[in-house]
């Protein structure tokens, strides 16, 4: 077994202490053993892909860390039913984008650019511009914990919603060990629905584009909002956005700013927009203490700017978190994963002005 690692060094946000023992599994079989090994003892687990929506605690993680590292990726395609690509949860996602716009695969072109593996996009439902996970998974494979057996969940029972799934409303159950796509054929990608996207190809929205197009534009659009990894950059050494947007009820959405974004939901209630919340609470971009802070280029991104603690990082975020909540009422939910940490309660003081 090799030498537990820093979970700082398996992250994007690159904190996170020690954990007890580690294992990296580069096969489904080494997966499931490794899963069943802890289990088997009682030992605390923790399944680990890119550790891209991951916050570890400063201690640590007191039992084992299984990293997932499998690969492979199978391709069944005929012209009329497209392609139904079969891809290892440790595969990397951004990889898997570029080869379906390279081989002419539909459907998954406007979320380029995120970073962290296969395995972990249907457990957050992973979305961007318009577009989510769920919209071409066909299946998901994974190890049930609980029933002690492998199953192939159909996309129907995977309780897809905006930013969850079965998956992470049923936690430590679920393993992921391989995830199907159903993925159209063709050179244009799928109607563009995302406005922000839509403008910066010249359609509108609706309206298809060529796929490679759509990826150009949504990489050169994440970059401008430090969305894309690059260690050079500290402003993006961050978890991706860090808070989820709100959905409200009817009723709460109307107390909001008549500019407050607003998009309506098929169950009656209505989406906001969490970075127009932080910013027009005061909390402009760059804000922090320091060695953690905002994003320079995007308010929902949570960085480290370098040297920074889990600790320094989840303060800053529950200042955010609390400044919003006083200002209009609505408690921001963070996006990724807390492990051995909480967000801690801040000190009671005014929102900062902008």
């Amino acid at each position: 077994m090799p030498e537990a690692p820093a979970l700082a060094r398996l992250t994007t946000l690159r904190v996170g202490g020690p954990a007890r023992s580690y294992v990296e599994a580069t096969s489904a079989a080494e997966l499931v053993a490794a899963v069943r090994a802890a289990d088997g003892t009682g030992t605390p687990l923790l399944v680990l892909g890119g550790g891209s929506n991951l916050v570890v605690g400063d201690d640590g993680f007191d039992g084992t860390v299984v990293r997932v590292a499998t690969r492979g990726v199978r391709v069944e395609q005929d012209a009329c039913s497209g392609a139904t690509v079969h891809v290892a949860a440790g595969e990397s996602w951004d990889d898997l984008v570029a080869r379906a716009v390279d081989e002419g695969w539909i459907g998954v072109e406007a979320l380029s650019g995120i970073p962290g593996s296969v395995g972990a996009t249907p457990i957050q439902n992973v979305g961007a511009y318009g577009q989510e996970v769920a919209d071409t998974i066909a299946s998901v494979r994974c190890w049930d914990r609980l029933a002690n057996e492998h199953r192939t969940l159909a996309a129907a029972d995977c309780g897809f919603g905006y930013r969850t799934s079965r998956f992470k409303q049923e936690p430590g159950r679920w393993v992921v060990l391989e995830v199907t796509f159903q993925l159209r054929l063709g050179d244009l990608g799928a109607p563009v629905q995302y406005a922000e996207l839509a403008r910066a190809l010249g359609v509108q929205q609706g309206e298809r584009a060529p796929a490679r197009a759509v990826r150009e534009a949504v990489l050169a659009l994440r970059r401008g909002k430090g969305m894309v990894l690059d260690d050079a950059d500290h402003d993006t050494w961050s978890a991706g956005s860090f808070f989820t947007n709100p959905v409200l009820d009817a009723p709460v959405a109307r107390t909001l700013p008549a500019d407050a974004p607003r998009w309506e939901q098929p169950d009656g209630r209505v989406k906001t927009s969490a970075a127009w919340l932080i910013e027009h609470a005061g909390f402009h971009r760059g804000f922090g203490n320091g060695r953690a802070g905002l994003s320079g280029k995007h308010t929902l991104a949570l960085t480290n700017r370098g040297g920074a603690s889990t600790r320094d990082l989840l303060e800053v975020a529950a200042e955010v978190q609390r400044g919003v909540e006083e200002r209009y009422g609505v408690r921001l939910v963070n996006e990724p994963v807390l492990v051995g940490c909480t967000l801690p309660p801040s000190v009671p003081s005014a929102a900062p002005t902008s």
